[in-house]
């Protein structure tokens, strides 16, 4: 109950003060406001079901739910260089991938991002990881440059700037085709 609260105390007050930059914008009819409020739609709608879910089962361990029983001991010995630099690669990806944005810009970069993090995590299957990676790209391609309209970070590099003006010009032919 208190978490719920709390995520729902949050939504609230991002809701409430997504009113201050509520304004027309002439290339994305929903206005300024319009994706920061899926998002807190999508996170009210996630703590609704994760309080339902609560209310229902409890926080009981589950047989093939996803975590660790209370009877499950963790072998991770963190004093291993191994796991050590998992850890340390899992977690700089992010910024690594933060601070190529603007000289290589999104549509290059993330892929590659997307990737990394997957083969981090484990899979080794080339298969997997290029599906997983294309499937989720397009995801997020059509999401931010269809759906919303957002404009993405592009790259100032030569041969990336070049890349991300293929995929802006793609994308500005398909919507002239609807």
């Amino acid at each position: 109950m208190i978490e719920t609260g709390v995520w729902l105390i949050i939504c609230i007050i991002f809701f409430t003060f997504s009113f201050e930059f509520n304004q027309p914008i002439e290339i994305y009819k929903f206005g300024a406001t319009g994706w920061p409020r899926v998002v807190l739609l999508l996170l009210l709608l996630a703590t609704i079901g994760n309080f339902s879910y609560m209310r229902i089962h409890g926080s009981a361990v589950q047989k093939g739910r996803v975590g660790i029983a209370d009877e499950d001991v963790s072998d991770t010995d963190y004093r291993d260089f191994g796991a050590l630099l998992k850890v340390t690669g899992v977690l700089g990806t992010p910024f690594i991938f933060a601070m190529l944005l603007k000289p290589i810009g999104f549509y290059f970069s993330t892929p590659f991002f997307i990737a990394l993090i997957i083969i981090l995590f484990g899979e080794r299957r080339v298969k997997w990881v290029l599906g997983i990676t294309a499937m989720i790209y397009a995801v997020l391609l059509g999401l931010f440059m269809v759906v919303l309209n957002a404009p993405l970070p592009q790259g100032n590099m030569s041969p990336f700037y070049d890349y991300s003006a293929l995929i802006l010009t793609l994308n500005t032919q398909l919507q002239q085709m609807w």
